[in-house]
């Protein structure tokens, strides 16, 4: 599924706009327009002790007349250009500002250490490779992609959580931004036809759910989202559940009743009362269309998930019936 052709871009209900960014660089570094500065001994403080409090931040020691400077300085900045904002660079010429190096016990150029959290983390002295200089801004500020994978992860439970409060498109902003950034995330296209069947668009939600890569079409939370859709599709041809209690009123022992009027609680979001009713058919007659209440219980909890506190209850009482 590409940007271009993501059905989770444009709108949903009357407005939504992604806003969410993932990846962006530090907003020092955005006002700076680079990642790579120059400081003094004055300015050490602020540049490198105070900055590698909100990011790492590598200082180049280097001096015009070093060679081996000279072959480092392209290849540091380039590589510290494409980690976009995991690191920053922080040049220092030994030659001006001869203090700081001193103090550090640096005698050999060019030397360039890391700063975290206000201190040296870590080092290397010498003209060395591209791929060492990749592997040591990956040991300072963690793999590529580890932070956006974490931002794009709080999104996701943000957006769970507005859904779970009935923030419709609030949620679906959220999710619409997690897809520009990476279009197969599962939880982000479940989530989207989530609130598509929120807002009663159940035909788009099997849409969005239809024709995806095989792999992502394979994901337990999407397959519990067109459960779901089957759920709903098949509790609009159950009938009134009015008549239903009635007819439960008038004959508690009716179980066909008692399953139908479950199904259509459960798509109307009575989770806990719709288990409660499969229970009660269980415990009165568990050869009841071959067990078919349990059976259906246990849809129920594929689609409510494992941690839901319906799921919790119920599968607390199932167990209960089933192994006292």
């Amino acid at each position: 599924m590409s940007g271009s052709d993501n059905p989770y871009n444009g709108s949903f209900g009357n407005q939504m706009t992604a806003t969410t960014s993932f990846g962006a660089q530090p907003a020092t570094a955005a006002a700076a327009g680079s990642y790579i500065t120059d400081t003094t001994t004055a300015n050490f403080g602020k540049d490198v002790i105070e900055e590698s409090r909100n990011q790492p931040v590598l200082v180049d020691f280097w001096a015009p007349w070093c060679g081996p400077c000279k072959q480092l300085t392209p290849v540091l900045e380039k590589v510290v250009n494409e980690a976009k904002g995991r690191v920053r660079l922080v040049k220092m010429n030994i030659d001006d500002h001869p203090s700081i190096a001193g103090q550090l016990g640096i005698q050999s150029i060019p030397a360039v250490i890391a700063f975290v959290n206000g201190r040296p983390a870590d080092g290397f002295m010498g003209a060395v490779p591209e791929s060492q200089i990749q592997q040591f801004i990956d040991r300072i500020a963690g793999p590529a992609g580890a932070d956006e994978a974490a931002e794009i992860e709080a999104v996701l439970t943000e957006a769970a959580e507005l859904l779970a409060a009935g923030n419709i498109n609030e949620a679906a902003q959220l999710y619409a931004a997690v897809m520009q950034a990476d279009p197969e995330n599962a939880k982000a296209v479940a989530g989207m036809a989530e609130c598509m069947i929120a807002a009663n668009q159940h035909e788009r939600a099997r849409q969005t759910l239809t024709d995806l890569p095989e792999e992502l079409a394979k994901d337990a939370g999407i397959q519990a989202v067109l459960k779901k859709l089957e759920q709903i599709e098949e509790a609009r041809k159950l009938g009134d559940p009015v008549a239903l209690e009635r007819d439960l009123a008038a004959n508690p022992d009716d179980h066909e009743a008692r399953l139908k009027l479950a199904k259509i609680l459960n798509v109307e979001g009575r989770r806990d009362e719709a288990a409660e009713h499969l229970l009660l058919i269980m415990r009165k007659d568990r050869a009841f269309d071959d067990d078919g209440a349990r059976r259906q219980l246990l849809q129920f909890f594929e689609v409510w998930g494992f941690k839901d506190p319906a799921t919790v209850s119920a599968r607390r009482k199932l167990s209960a019936m089933l192994f006292s």
